[in-house]
């Protein structure tokens, strides 16, 4: 069992940043696959950025260019620098963590099944 615990979150002002993390623990893998997703109010949950067990990183169109996301084996912690951020972008942050998958599945919600509780994102105008 997996557990994932994110931080980072806060409230900021327009063209502000943050910087998330999610560290895992527990039985974790040797490698794995990693991605942070993002749940506005009265919206469905939506893949924001991931990293596979190969290394290949995928973004969501929103956030091209202007997030970054990285991850630390050694401290199995996987982070998103978040920049030029905009109202838009106010949502409960989420990472989900899965052994493998393809690029297809890495952003997709129905793939994984650890979760954690979660951080929140607001930015205001």
């Amino acid at each position: 069992q997996v557990q994932l615990v994110e931080s980072g979150g806060g409230a900021v002002s327009s063209g502000g940043s943050l910087r998330l993390s999610c560290a895992a623990s527990g039985q974790t893998y040797n490698t794995y696959c990693m991605a942070w997703f993002r749940q506005a109010p009265g919206k469905e949950r939506e893949g924001v950025a991931g990293i596979d067990d190969d290394e290949n990183i995928i973004y969501a169109d929103s956030v091209k260019g202007r997030f970054t996301v990285s991850r630390d084996y050694a401290k199995a912690t996987l982070y998103l620098q978040m920049d030029s951020l905009k109202p838009e972008d106010t949502a409960m942050y989420s990472c989900a963590i899965d052994r493998t998958c393809n690029e297809y599945s890495l952003l997709r919600v129905s793939w994984y099944n650890s979760w954690g509780p979660g951080t929140q994102v607001t930015v205001s105008s």
